[in-house]
């Protein structure tokens, strides 16, 4: 056996091995940061005194709730149904259709019995052209604007503008908001003025119970790959997201559900045309106020929710997650500058590093793992025992990490009230680890040599 082959066995050896200590420590530590700030800050009551504050004496800032909108005829209705049960004092509700080709507007013109808006605009930042601005004769904070096709971000940037609120929330179009989620977002803002952006938990429709644009019941899907996203999203949330609070190194707030400051948004000209806006934005923001010593904050809540459809295919789920792969790399290169910087401090040096070497170069270590450890171990490179002993501690290790998670979830929330659906996301955990963790990670890592523009990506929708 070559020299080489032995030591090259052995270094890759302990770059697996530390590889796999760094990560796995990585998200123990945020689920302990996350477990920290859930009961330091009571979330549990947070409807409560939120609903007291609002409907004292005290000062609230009205929100303007954008809705970017392409092809989206089959749920857009329901979206609006949801967004004007909300509880909150002043608000007002833009849809943006981005061109579509199906029957979107086609659907808001009978559902909601549009007329034409005539308030002038004030172009602050970009877009690509307005056709049409239409107000509801039912709902007076309804408009509709009806634009030439831009993407995703350049929709939001047309509803910037249109917007008349000091604040906004960014919406998908397939989502549903709980009553009190536009309440417990904004409560930051009325507390401190440095807060200039704030996200919610996103949660899975697919399964529950929907009427008339509300959930009545949470229920885990029956489909497995529905069930499993459930897992995921709960333990990016709750731990991945909620821990960096505490370091306030948070980097992304999810474009199915945001709220943020319009002035900080217009200084940095607005959405950027990626896939992804909503990290770009994030990023953009601790930039500018960094680079101008302007003091903020920007927080993820995790009581807030809105509730999102997921893939229900592979198909769909592989693309999806290519997708928001690419836009974590396009983000990254657009902001090289705050890369190992320490102008930025801690955003810099913690948040941007664990994206960096975590979630980009951690997948391509991951794989290599996969295919050379095999190689190595029948070639007699590697020792079993060590391959037995990696292969238990991954598996344990990321089962503990994720039924951590699903505690903090029905410890604190307790959305999911069945019994038998607690027990099934704690199988998923270890499902997770028996495919569908494999599948995702081929695309996080084909995402990296290979990329596809930056034009809407739409999913298939289902009815609930």
């Amino acid at each position: 056996m070559s020299h080489f082959l032995v030591s090259a066995a052995y270094y890759i050896q302990g770059i697996i091995l530390v590889y796999f200590l760094a990560i796995n420590s990585t998200y123990t530590l945020l689920i302990l940061f996350a477990l920290k700030d859930i009961v330091q800050n009571s979330y549990l009551s947070t409807s409560r005194g939120a609903r007291r504050l609002l409907t004292s004496d005290s000062y609230y800032k009205p929100v303007s709730i954008i809705v970017p909108a392409y092809n989206e005829s089959a749920v857009i209705s329901d979206c609006i149904r949801s967004l004007l049960n909300l509880h909150y004092p002043e608000f007002e509700i833009i849809v943006v259709n981005d061109g579509s080709s199906d029957e979107t507007i086609a659907r808001l013109k009978e559902d909601f019995k549009l007329g034409a808006y005539l308030k002038p605009v004030r172009r602050q930042i970009p877009h690509a052209p307005i056709k049409n601005i239409y107000i509801s004769g039912n709902y007076p904070n309804l408009i509709i604007i009806d634009k030439e096709t831009g993407g995703k971000a350049d929709a939001i940037n047309a509803g910037i503008n249109v917007s008349s609120y000091p604040i906004f929330c960014s919406l998908d179009a397939d989502s549903l908001l709980e009553p009190d989620a536009i309440l417990k977002s904004s409560k930051p803002f009325i507390e401190n003025d440095e807060v200039i952006a704030t996200g919610g938990i996103v949660r899975v429709l697919n399964g529950c119970l929907v009427k008339d644009g509300a959930v009545l019941e949470a229920e885990l899907p029956t489909k497995t790959l529905e069930a499993i996203q459930v897992l995921e999203y709960a333990r990016a949330f709750l731990s991945g997201r909620t821990g960096w609070n505490l370091i306030n190194s948070l980097l992304i707030i999810s474009g199915a559900f945001g709220v943020f400051r319009k002035d900080m948004v217009v200084a940095v000209n607005g959405y950027r045309k990626t896939v992804g806006e909503d990290m770009d934005l994030v990023m953009r923001l601790h930039r500018h106020c960094l680079d101008n010593k302007i003091p903020y904050k920007i927080f993820f809540v995790p009581d807030p929710v809105c509730w999102t459809q997921v893939p229900f295919t592979l198909t769909m789920l592989r693309k999806q997650r290519n997708r928001w792969h690419r836009g974590l790399l396009d983000s990254l290169l657009a902001n090289r500058s705050m890369i190992l910087n320490p102008k930025y401090g801690a955003v810099s040096l913690l948040g941007v590093s664990y994206f960096l070497f975590v979630e980009v170069l951690g997948p391509i270590i991951e794989l290599l793992g996969y295919i050379l450890i095999p190689v190595f171990y029948f070639m007699g490179l590697l020792d079993a025992k060590f391959v037995l002993l990696l292969v238990a501690m991954s598996l344990l290790w990321g089962i503990s990490i994720n039924i951590s998670a699903i505690f903090l979830d029905t410890y604190n929330f307790r959305r999911y009230k069945k019994q038998k659906d607690v027990l099934r996301l704690c199988l998923m955990s270890v499902v997770d680890f028996l495919g569908y963790r494999q599948i995702t990670l081929y695309e996080r890592v084909r995402a990296c040599f290979y990329f596809r523009g930056t034009q809407w990506d739409t999913q298939k929708r289902q009815s609930q």
